[in-house]
């Protein structure tokens, strides 16, 4: 069974930076993209960034140059690290397979950019 455990959300102010670590189990992970999913106050859960092997990864546009996705497959985990927030940043955060999500969701992590 596969499991996802997301963490490392929190409040920030503007401008701040938060790292996001999401531990995987139940599969292969080091021969599996991954990617990080937001989901918005009121809007779909879109892809944010995705790994697909420690030199090849994909960001959404609103993230490029602010945010960076990296894997240590040795402790089956990828991480976002997340500079230079901004308030539309705020969501919670997934990880889950790339680019066909499971359907099995972990509970994810809220991150929250407020002044």
């Amino acid at each position: 069974q596969v499991q996802l455990v997301e963490s490392g959300g929190g409040l920030v102010q503007p401008g701040g930076s938060l790292r996001l670590s999401c531990t995987a189990s139940g599969m292969i992970f080091s021969r599996t993209a991954m990617g990080w999913y937001r989901q918005a106050p009121g809007k779909q859960r879109q892809l944010v960034a995705a790994i697909i092997s420690r030199s090849t990864t994909t960001y959404a546009d609103s993230v490029k140059g602010r945010f960076t996705i990296s894997r240590d497959n040795a402790k089956n985990t990828v991480y976002l690290q997340m500079n230079s927030l901004k308030p539309e940043d705020t969501g919670v955060y997934y990880c889950n397979v790339f680019p066909n999500p499971r359907p099995d969701w972990g509970q994810g992590t809220q991150v929250t950019v407020s002044s």
